[in-house]
């Protein structure tokens, strides 16, 4: 039996999280949003909800998809807020993105089409890869971070917590970028990053 699957919120990440839901696997019910503008039936013919609507099912998944270049570090508040447990959450792969067997994913972990994450890499909980990304060898992309399209990230890398990856980025082996990073768009980070910063360029530098 396919189970109920809810996308929160409703904004960018979560229509394109929509295109990557396994019909077979998940019965898409609509969105839930906390802003009341949002909420009803959509000119693109979805409904979104309010959290209320989860009183009406048991046996539901969510897939939480909030965040931005402005509003990356509010990820974690805003996905606990949600106030469900583990389980509950879904992970969500797209059938045109590659996985090695030997790869960890946590839950409420979103892989877009076209991503390759290969052998020993490790990505954690509450975590977007977007579109055509690759995520080599033996690193670790960790909690609530977001990862835009079109980055490598080399191998034996760590990706903080709660970081933002702009898309066009290139990371390469064996450095660690500290939690609550921003890269910037189109960067090349040749060498580790303290916590707390925002980087960007060709070498990424301190901005």
């Amino acid at each position: 039996m396919k189970q109920p699957l809810f996308i929160f919120p409703f904004n960018g990440n979560g229509l394109e999280a929509l295109a990557c839901v396994d019909e077979n696997q998940f019965n898409f019910i609509g969105f839930i949003d906390d802003t009341l503008e949002k909420q009803g039936k959509n000119k693109l013919g979805f409904t979104v909800f309010s959290r209320d609507i989860l009183n009406e099912y048991y046996d539901y998944k969510i897939l939480a998809v909030p965040g931005s270049p402005t509003s990356y570090k509010f990820r974690k508040k805003i996905i606990d807020e949600l106030n469900i447990s583990t389980e509950k959450f879904a992970t969500v792969i797209h059938p045109n993105a590659t996985v090695s067997k030997f790869a960890g994913i946590g839950h409420n972990t979103l892989i877009m089409s076209g991503v390759v994450v290969t052998s020993n890499a490790k990505i954690g909980n509450h975590v977007c890869i977007l579109p055509n990304s690759v995520i080599h060898h033996d690193s670790v992309i960790r909690d609530y971070t977001l990862i835009g399209s079109n980055v490598c990230i080399a191998g034996n890398t760590i990706v903080g917590n709660n970081c933002y990856v702009g898309s066009g980025t290139n990371i390469i082996n064996g450095i660690t970028i500290g939690d609550n990073t921003l890269i910037g768009l189109g960067s090349n980070v040749i060498k580790s990053v303290e916590t707390n910063l925002k980087i960007a360029g060709n070498p990424a530098r301190k901005i």
